[in-house]
């Protein structure tokens, strides 16, 4: 009913930069909380950022300070802006929106 579909994902060299597009479409009744999760191969899946109604912003760990989170409410658009890639940031990374729906995943490579 409603569905999330990333885009601007691909590769790059180290320190360069990358911004993923989730454009939400459907069946869209209420606003709710979005963010960003990655899966290497072989790892767990985990949270890059999410983004409230409100604006309220939570990072994870790693990518805090390199990364920043938006959303457009009007547009139904959620952007996530990639500065400074590193290698270990390559991952499938997939869009969210609160509670279990989820995109297709982009692809992301960062080259040494």
């Amino acid at each position: 009913q409603v569905q999330l579909v990333e885009s601007g994902g691909g590769t790059v060299q180290a320190g360069g930069s990358l911004r993923l597009s989730c454009a939400v479409s459907g069946s869209i009744v209420s606003v709710r909380t979005m963010g960003w999760y990655r899966q290497a191969p072989g790892k767990e899946r985990e949270l890059v950022a999410t983004i409230t109604t409100g604006g309220g912003l939570q990072y994870g760990e790693f990518v805090k300070g390199r990364f920043i989170i938006s959303r457009d409410i009007v547009k139904n658009t959620v952007y996530l802006q990639m500065n400074s890639l590193k290698p270990e940031d390559t991952a499938v990374y997939y869009c969210w929106r609160s509670v279990t729906t989820w995109g297709q995943g982009t692809q992301v490579t960062v080259s040494e």
